[in-house]
């Protein structure tokens, strides 16, 4: 492989948003977290002035100017850009004075989004949280089924005996309550078989959940679609996808009241960390509606089994989602304020998913 290839490669690999700078403050080279950063392509941001990549260019400038004048590496933390064609974000900035193949001085910029080292603690600490939970409830629900089985198989030997018919209603109750409990007790530990791998185009899960979600809520909830064409296809169970997606969706729904807005957006993002792994490819789908949203104390805790703020819930819906995305080693993230609740599930496009 030729040495600029692979430089070019290597760089492009990176998640630190990577531009260099020439003499006279244009800009040579920026890297495809760059391109993210400040939506545009290398092509269109090339040539361009630090005046006209930031509106607050004076933050860059004199940063680069002093960086090439000391020929030192430079810092600035917490430093604010105002871009024109992104959302304004705070980085941590550091620059670096390198010479061109030509030997003309440059700067060399490093950003890195201050929120990104918080957003994969936080996204270690779901899987974490996901993983034990899991765990409990395993062992929980097996200690539970387990006498529920000699519960019902007495009521069961008891019925037999019992020739009064009024009496036998008591025993149809212990054997139905235990059926209950256990088809409870299933539903926690989720499916117990190796999930199905195979190519599947979310856009056609994501349909046939908003049809039977609106089938079920009626005409006053209303579905929004933003899909990405060039989301590629997933490597998934579809019948494990579509009953997560379908729980989300299900709970937005039940968030409204099945009255209100629910968007559903697909993006790709590369070069994306899910936790700690990184991923040269991600699925984004996110599931926003215009709900009351939710609270803080009880945000922190939707994902785990049993909690839920409505009176009817069983609150298994989005613990159940969480375990099967994590199964294709994705994650379900959530955001919310009063008017705006996203569900956001991450899902790696490349290679095979294990149980």
């Amino acid at each position: 492989m030729h040495p600029e290839t692979l430089t070019e490669r290597l760089l492009d690999s990176m998640g630190t948003a990577l531009l260099v700078f020439d003499a006279r403050m244009q800009l040579s080279y920026i890297n495809h977290a760059g391109e993210v950063m400040f939506a545009h392509s290398a092509r269109h941001a090339c040539g361009r002035s630090v005046q006209e990549l930031v509106k607050n260019a004076a933050v860059l400038a004199d940063q680069l100017t002093s960086s090439l004048a000391s020929e030192q590496v430079v810092s600035h933390r917490g430093c604010l850009l105002e871009l024109p064609d992104a959302p304004d974000l705070r980085v941590n900035c550091t620059f670096t004075s390198i010479t061109d193949n030509s030997g003309e001085p440059c700067v060399l910029v490093e950003l890195r989004k201050i929120d990104y080292q918080l957003r994969i603690e936080q996204e270690e600490h779901l899987i974490t949280q996901q993983q034990a939970t899991h765990e409990l409830v395993r062992g929980l629900a097996h200690e539970i089924k387990n006498p529920l089985g000699g519960l019902r198989g007495a009521a069961q030997l008891l019925e037999r005996e019992i020739k009064d018919e009024a009496l036998r209603e008591y025993t149809q109750i212990i054997i139905g309550e235990a059926d209950r409990l256990r088809t409870l007790m299933d539903n926690m530990l989720g499916p117990n078989t190796l999930p199905k791998i195979q190519s599947v185009n979310v856009h056609s899960v994501l349909e046939r959940v908003s049809d039977l979600v609106h089938a079920e809520a009626g005409e006053q909830l209303r579905f929004h679609k933003n899909y990405d064409p060039s989301l590629p296809e997933l490597q998934a169970d579809p019948d494990l996808l579509l009953q997560a997606m379908l729980n989300i969706v299900r709970n937005a729904a039940q968030a409204l009241a099945n009255v209100g807005d629910i968007t559903l957006r697909t993006r790709v993002k590369r070069n994306f960390n899910i936790g700690s792994s990184r991923h040269r490819l991600v699925a984004s789908i996110e599931v926003r509606d215009n709900g009351p949203g939710i609270n803080e104390a009880l945000r922190k805790q939707i994902f785990y089994p049993m909690i839920t703020g409505r009176s009817d819930g069983t609150g298994l819906g989005l613990s159940i989602a969480q375990a099967l995305i994590s199964r294709h080693k994705g994650l379900i993230e959530c955001k919310s304020r009063p008017g705006d609740t996203v569900f956001t599930i991450l899902l790696p496009l490349e290679g095979k998913h294990e149980s």
